[in-house]
């Protein structure tokens, strides 16, 4: 077969073969790319061509941080439904122009997260080039959906019953919710992430890196600053970003300081029927615990000690379904990648995952 890799510098071109990919994030947007460059990260943009018509495409960026150096695709390469059973011809492709990058850019590792499902066939895909199952991952594997084309009325029905009535007791609470969308607004909302971040003590990004995913998507009007204010104070706070036809909520924060007022059930019932309006058919509540399938599960003790059992019993609590992709995957190019496997398995198990 003839397949040809391209770069490829139309945002129009780009964003419309993406329409056509049934399995997609933000993650692989043209302003995610923007994102990256914002944030000084080197990219490339290609897409794989057969007998002269786009099959593929693949955004490419280049991560040098802590000692760190390695190309890393966000889930991709992006395939459309009738081009499925090319993926390995297509890996090949891609794997081939990687090396190349590698070798110029003095990288130790290839990093893939793919979109692509969780099957033993995908596995021998990546299995037979030479990758092997990374330590970590860098966006979710594991992902909680909500189909949101129902009506609101008929989305409310199919949430848990204690999350529907949160949601009802923190309007009866006078809980408001309100948007503000400029880096003002970031700012506030980098305040009580800041404050989330002492609680559960996580690794936060920066304000820098907040400011430029907000300013990377506000120019297609693609984010949305949510804030929850109760007793004249913001008690919580979502970005919340909204790309074609799916809304994703990427980032959250709270406060505790009214811990019996439900803001932030109130807050994500808003950014779904903001969803609504805008047209969206998906509400991607981000990452939950792997482990999980459903809420019964969450009641098993030792899924209660993960560090995303809270976050993962709220998530699920508005109903929806699992969505699991395969496993991030490492091409080992250098000696030095076992140092990062081995720094990568420390962190890994004292965070306790």
């Amino acid at each position: 077969m003839n397949f040809q890799i391209k770069k490829i510098k139309s945002k129009e071109i780009w964003e419309d073969f993406l329409l056509g990919c049934r399995e997609k994030s933000f993650l692989t947007s043209w302003n995610w790319g923007e994102f990256q460059k914002l944030m000084g990260n080197k990219i490339w943009r290609f897409v794989i061509e057969k007998e002269s018509k786009l099959i593929a495409l693949i955004l490419t960026i280049k991560i040098q941080a802590k000692g760190r150096s390695f190309l890393f695709i966000p889930y991709g390469p992006m395939l459309k439904p009738q081009t499925l059973s090319l993926k390995p011809q297509i890996l090949k492709v891609l794997l081939k122009k990687l090396k190349e990058i590698a070798k110029e850019e003095k990288v130790d590792f290839i990093r893939v997260a793919p979109i692509w499902e969780r099957t033993k066939e995908n596995q021998k895909i990546f299995k037979e080039l030479g990758f092997r199952k990374a330590v970590t991952h860098v966006h979710p594997e594991v992902t909680w959906l909500l189909d949101i084309t129902p009506s609101e009325e008929d989305i409310l029905m199919g949430m848990r019953k204690n999350t529907r009535n949160l949601i009802r007791r923190a309007i009866k609470e006078g809980v408001k919710i309100f948007q503000k969308n400029d880096l003002k607004g970031v700012e506030k909302f980098n305040e009580l992430y800041q404050a989330t971040v002492k609680r559960h003590h996580f690794v936060p990004f920066s304000l820098n890196y907040l400011n430029n995913e907000f300013l990377a998507f506000a120019g297609d009007n693609q984010i949305v600053n949510f804030f929850a204010r109760y007793n004249n104070e913001i008690v919580a706070s979502a970005m919340i970003i909204y790309w074609q036809s799916i809304g994703f909520y990427h980032q959250g924060a709270s406060s505790q300081k009214y811990p019996k007022i439900p803001a932030s059930y109130l807050l994500q019932w808003e950014a779904i029927k903001e969803a609504k309006r805008r047209g969206c058919k998906l509400y991607n509540f981000w990452g939950i615990i792997p482990e999980v399938e459903n809420k019964e599960d969450l009641k098993n003790p030792k899924i209660k000690k993960h560090p995303w059992w809270g976050l993962s019993l709220f998530k699920m609590g508005f109903g929806g379904y699992k969505r699991e992709y395969l496993r991030t995957q490492d091409l080992p190019l250098t000696w030095r990648y076992w140092i990062h496997w081995g720094i990568e398995n420390y962190r890994k198990w004292k965070r306790g995952y």
